[in-house]
């Protein structure tokens, strides 16, 4: 008899589940959102067989049933979010007509959508008080005080959370289109926080600099010091020409996205300056300072440059078949010898004037 009550008690289950989904699935009536949905997911079975822009116009009524199937579903019985006003249909709903409007094929999810899900949420859980009745019975009303004064405070709310929302954006899309400004000094930022070790150097406007050394040593190293001289002269126009020539090579190699919601190539390229200071050594020779310096987006208006320092120094050596300028094979000349830092080193504020 046990198994028999068991048996008739899982019947009593399977049957109260398929009451409830039955319920969900077959509508009522023919005005119901059942049937709002059944009709959008008709229409994009529909888009997805037509060719456009029959295919663009089927979709977007799809958009529209399911938009309002949804709404009237969370309306019915309405659930809100604990310590508020707003329903959890209005947020779906909300999220809804954000994909809709904001969306596109490619990516359904874009900044635009999410930065506006909150606001759009909002205004559609503050539409129905402005009317009273329902079906094709809707009057317009004016709503109650208090119920004006909870309207404007959930729409300021999420307006201001949709401000947040997009500061975190705008401050992700700088960071990733000029990555150098993580090397800036943010301490007392009250709404940016940093959640990695401070980077020591700016990775591009050393990786300019480690590009530009080879070219200056190429031009200097055992050259006739004499020569050297006259290129130290006009060693700032020199080295930003050379530093053109790296900035130009490095901005081609970083033409590529960076991801779906910021689809942009790194432009700071362009914001990296590079400049030289050449200095007298008390016994001879010259201590040339190649810069780059920071342009960009800065906390300070003093910004901030790197400098790796090179050494230059006269050496006897004797004239051979390579040399220039010779006078005669073995005698001794003065050419150049350069040793340059190994790392660049970064300084806050503004280099040095030039002598």
């Amino acid at each position: 008899m046990q198994i028999v009550r068991d048996l008739f008690g899982l019947f009593g289950i399977l049957e109260f589940v398929y009451e409830r989904i039955r319920n969900i699935l077959i509508p009522p009536r023919a005005y119901s959102w059942q049937t709002l949905i059944y009709l959008s997911i008709f229409s994009w079975a529909m888009s997805s067989l037509s060719e456009p822009p029959i295919k663009s116009i089927i979709a977007f009524f799809g958009w529209v049933f399911l938009i309002a199937g949804t709404s009237w579903y969370t309306t019915d019985q309405p659930l809100l979010i604990p310590g508020t006003n707003m329903p959890v249909g209005s947020v779906i709903t909300g999220f809804l007509v954000s994909v809709f409007a904001f969306g596109h094929e490619q990516d359904v999810l874009t900044t635009r959508t999410i930065v506006l899900w909150p606001t759009i949420a909002a205004i559609i859980t503050a539409i129905p008080e402005f009317f009273e009745g329902s079906g094709i019975d809707v009057k317009r009303q004016l709503p109650k005080a208090e119920i004006r004064q909870r309207i404007i405070v959930l729409v300021a709310c999420s307006f201001i959370l949709s401000c947040w929302i997009q500061l975190y954006f705008t401050v992700d899309k700088w960071v990733r289109q000029y990555p150098s400004i993580q090397a800036d000094d943010i301490s007392r930022s009250t709404f940016v926080i940093r959640t990695e070790p401070q980077a020591k150097l700016p990775e591009n406007g050393a990786l300019i600099l480690n590009r530009l050394q080879p070219r200056v040593e190429e031009q200097l190293t055992a050259r006739v010091w004499s020569e050297v001289e006259r290129w130290l002269i006009e060693a700032p126009q020199r080295v930003n020409n050379l530093g053109r020539d790296v900035i130009q090579n490095l901005s081609k190699q970083s033409g590529k996205k960076v991801d779906k919601f910021q689809p942009q190539i790194i432009e700071e390229w362009q914001l990296w300056n590079v400049d030289a200071r050449v200095n007298n050594k008390k016994g001879g020779g010259y201590q040339l300072d190649l810069l780059t310096i920071w342009n960009g987006p800065s906390s300070s208006y003093k910004r901030y440059f790197l400098r790796k320092s090179c050494q230059v120094d006269p050496v006897s050596v004797a004239a051979n078949s390579a040399t220039v300028n010779i006078q005669k094979p073995g005698e001794k000349i003065l050419v150049a010898e350069i040793q340059c830092e190994p790392t660049p080193k970064f300084f806050a504020g503004s280099p040095p004037a030039k002598q």
